[in-house]
């Protein structure tokens, strides 16, 4: 079996979801650190033009995660020079809370969260079987390790399909040199949360800013840690939470 590329040299990098959000924080860090990196996603046209003359080695890609061929051709692209790592960041959340959702905004969040990665990693997988190694990743949710979650059930749904994907990838391909990394973070501080609050995201309990949360992912990564999920805190108010209706059903007896 061949062994992972060396960390310390350069690597190529796609990130899908990498045009806004935590995706472009993340691409950001790796282009500091001298990776060539690709970000993909439906409108190239939201990462700044200051980066992209900043950073030359940067490609900005369209693409739609919910097209398989379109991924598999994405992909494609790295057939010479080898794909590293594939980060995908995708993904789509709608607030239960505050609206009713669809039966069409629910099948989107299906295609998008759950559908999409399967299509990204398995294109992915394929290449680097065969250059020999690579990298997997994943932007999952804490709301993936609640076991109960009426707010927003069918989100937390598809991350929970997630983590079961990513899961079901690292044992499938361990034995070929390429790992799979789960990363699960609370609430970050991203536009889209705060479009989703009304402007303002300070509330959320445990709450990163997107370089903070990026720092954390492309350090942990490096380590080609497993399971990536953090803060503290947040993970163990979780688990909390999952031992709360077990507790009360027992007492209630």
């Amino acid at each position: 079996m061949q062994t992972a590329a060396p960390a310390s040299q350069p690597q190529q990098i796609l990130i899908i979801g990498g045009t806004s959000g935590i995706g472009l924080a993340v691409a950001r860090r790796y282009l500091a650190a001298g990776h060539q990196v690709s970000v993909a996603g439906r409108d190239p046209q939201k990462v700044p033009q200051s980066l992209r003359a900043q950073y030359p080695q940067l490609q900005c890609l369209a693409l739609d995660i919910r097209d398989a061929a379109a991924v598999r051709a994405c992909v494609g692209l790295y057939a010479e020079s080898g794909l590293d790592l594939l980060l995908v960041s995708a993904g789509m959340y709608f607030n239960a809370r505050s609206q009713q959702l669809t039966a069409a905004q629910c099948a989107d969040m299906i295609a998008i969260n759950v559908h999409g990665l399967q299509f990204a990693f398995e294109a992915a997988t394929q290449q680097m079987l065969r250059q020999g190694h690579g990298q997997l990743a994943v932007i999952a949710s804490v709301a993936g390790l609640l076991k109960a979650d009426p707010g927003a059930s069918v989100y937390s749904a598809t991350k929970r399909q997630v983590i079961q994907i990513a899961d079901t990838y690292r044992r499938a391909y361990a034995p070929f040199g390429i790992r799979v990394s789960t990363i699960i973070p609370g609430y970050m501080d991203t536009a889209r949360l705060r479009e989703l609050n009304n402007g303002d995201a300070s509330h959320k309990p445990f709450l990163l800013s997107e370089d903070d949360a990026a720092e954390r992912i492309t350090t942990a990564l490096a380590q080609r840690r497993d399971v990536i999920a953090f803060p503290r805190r947040m993970i163990w108010l979780i688990r909390l939470l999952n031992l709360l209706p077990a507790f009360l059903l027992k007492f209630r007896k």
